[in-house]
């Protein structure tokens, strides 16, 4: 077993921006700088670092790679006191696969002692890495005179049979050839997307590491939002008998230093790590507003307040993530609105504090009724005049937009946009779906932890409220839908967990339902393909991580 000597290594958990190389050679200056005066021998630094991630199709542009490449020259240039591993593209000149390595940088006095290449290239749900990365067949151990410093990158640790459910996914496992190298500590960095609970996967891969090599594991993640996907950080230390030593705060920049050759040092209990589902999924939703808009430098917001759950959570979200001065919520009651609801939307933007106005569209509705009228000849109507009034209330969240600046939040759920319930160029407007990835037991879950926060602020009739669109008399949700606490569990399990029709019969769902959800979901493909992007908080969200064809004939054989 490896002696360690006196190795301080830090973490520094940084929020970077794709294509932002000045402002991300500034966070990692900062962090390095801060990491030597606390007395660090080596600061680790998260997955492409230097670029942002996931840089995506950039890395298909020389500019790109270039001004990467420049940025980690400017690295190397401060570092001058504990040696640093970076995160960068590195060209591949063997003329041989792809044109790119996903790499780290190993670098001391200003200079790259050693570069490691990541060998494991995900191509599963968001990750796309071998469209642009060659993978390498070479493990990295980099002897130092603190130690030898194993490097890794991510899912270079993620293929433990001990972890896999049905088998791995790659042939080999790159912490086998790094056990032979016999180093004295693992060093992870990585950028790796937020789930709910998904510190706890990496924790327990981690620990397993640990306990295989006989070394400490040192995890770096990334923190932040980039597009659709959440970077909850967490960085992590374990010693090598798996003991949670240190662990970074959730949702937001961190930078610790930890010795590992400290004797005793006290274990960080699991109970620490323990938060409701509600809460992890409100600190990753408000992060993921807050860095949506602030880094494409938007100053405000803007939401359509139905009086419902959903729009009274996204409202709650925006003002967590932005302040009440950021956020106009606008209530636009339809002629079939109830009294309730309006007061409802009026006393929720009141508690919060942010502007409210409301706009009625009855004279609007009643002005394309008429227009429309002479064309329509008498047809029967229904579908047509609700989905008029989701239009309508889109173009005034939209004028609002162009006039003001601010952007739409959408409200829409992930049970609504599974099943097709929303309206094109309607209430499917926006350019953030907030809780686009959450269920509608999640979105009350979420309403609860937000009243826990702001002292009550979504009022109590709206989360007991049965749900509606009002958009015709007295119309509920489960006019058009199986009842939530069914709906949303046989949607999991089909999306998540990827059950056919028969295995979803088979898990006790009724079999007319599931008939209806298996024809729906597909069907209403063509809706999400024009959805505004979702805030990723489940393994499978909507979007770039779920690839269904539009145009497909398959229907499911229940047995």
């Amino acid at each position: 077993m490896p002696i360690i000597r006196r190795m301080k290594i830090g973490v520094a958990q940084i929020d970077t921006t794709v294509g932002d190389f000045q402002g991300n050679v500034l966070r990692i200056r900062d962090a390095y700088r801060r990491a030597a005066v606390l007395g660090a021998d080596l600061v680790l630094f998260p997955e492409l670092a230097v670029s942002g991630y996931p840089p995506m199709d950039f890395l298909e542009r020389p500019a790109f790679v270039q001004a990467n490449l420049d940025a980690l020259d400017a690295v190397a240039g401060f570092v001058d006191g504990p040696d640093a591993v970076v995160g960068f593209a590195q060209p591949n000149t063997s003329g041989r696969g792809k044109p790119l390595f996903n790499a780290a940088a190993f670098v001391s006095q200003g200079r790259v002692l050693a570069v490691h290449r990541k060998a494991l290239l995900p191509t599963y749900d968001v990750f796309d890495e071998e469209r642009y990365f060659e993978a390498s067949t070479k493990p990295t151990v980099v002897a130092r005179p603190y130690g030898r410093i194993g490097v890794t990158i991510c899912e270079d640790i993620w293929n433990d049979p001990g972890m896999a459910s049905g088998g791995t996914r790659y042939v080999g496992d790159p912490v086998v050839d790094l056990q032979d190298l016999l180093p004295d500590v693992v060093v992870n960095v990585s950028a790796s997307p937020f789930f709910a609970r998904k510190i706890m996967t990496r924790l327990a891969l981690a620990r397993r590491l640990a306990c295989r090599l006989g070394v400490p594991v040192v995890y770096a993640n990334q923190v932040g939002g980039n597009d659709g996907l959440v970077f909850d950080g967490e960085s992590f230390v374990v010693a090598r008998d798996g003991k949670l030593l240190h662990i970074a705060k959730a949702f937001g920049e961190d930078l610790f230093v930890v010795d590992l050759a400290a004797a005793n040092a006290p274990e960080v209990p699991d109970s620490a790590l323990e938060r409701s589902p509600g809460s992890e999924v409100l600190g990753a939703l408000s992060l993921g507003i807050r860095d949506f808009c602030g880094k494409l430098s938007i100053s405000s917001v803007v939401v359509g307040v139905s009086g419902g759950i959903d729009s009274a959570v996204v409202a709650a979200l925006a003002v967590n993530a932005l302040g009440p001065s950021a956020v106009t919520g606008i209530s636009m009651p339809s002629p079939y609105s109830s009294e309730g609801t309006r007061a409802d939307a009026a006393t929720l933007c009141r508690n919060l504090g942010i502007a409210f106005h409301e706009i009625p569209i009855e004279p609007l509705f009643q002005a394309f009724l008429s227009a429309l009228e002479p064309v329509f000849g008498g047809r029967p109507g229904g579908l047509t005049e609700e989905n008029l009034q989701a239009r309508i209330r889109g173009m005034l969240l939209m004028a609002w937009s162009n006039r003001t600046g601010a952007i739409v939040l959408n409200t829409g759920n992930k049970s609504e946009l599974a099943v097709g319930y929303s309206t094109l160029y309607g209430d499917m407007v926006g350019g953030l779906a907030v809780i686009g990835d959450l269920n509608k037991a999640l979105v009350y879950d979420v309403a609860r932890e937000l009243n826990l926060i702001n002292g009550a602020a979504i009022p109590e009739a709206v989360i007991s409220r049965p749900p509606s669109a009002e958009l015709r008399p007295d119309q509920k949700d489960e006019d058009s839908l199986p009842p939530y606490p069914v709906l949303d569990p046989l949607l999991d399990a089909m999306i998540l967990d990827n059950l056919d029709g028969r295995g979803l019969v088979a898990r006790g769902f009724a079999r007319e339902t599931v008939s209806w959800v298996t024809r729906t979901v597909p069907a209403a493909e063509f809706k999400r393909r024009q959805a505004p992007i979702s805030l990723k908080v489940t393994p499978k969200a909507f979007g770039v991580g779920r690839r269904y064809p539009i145009v497909q004939r398959f229907r499911e054989d229940l047995g």
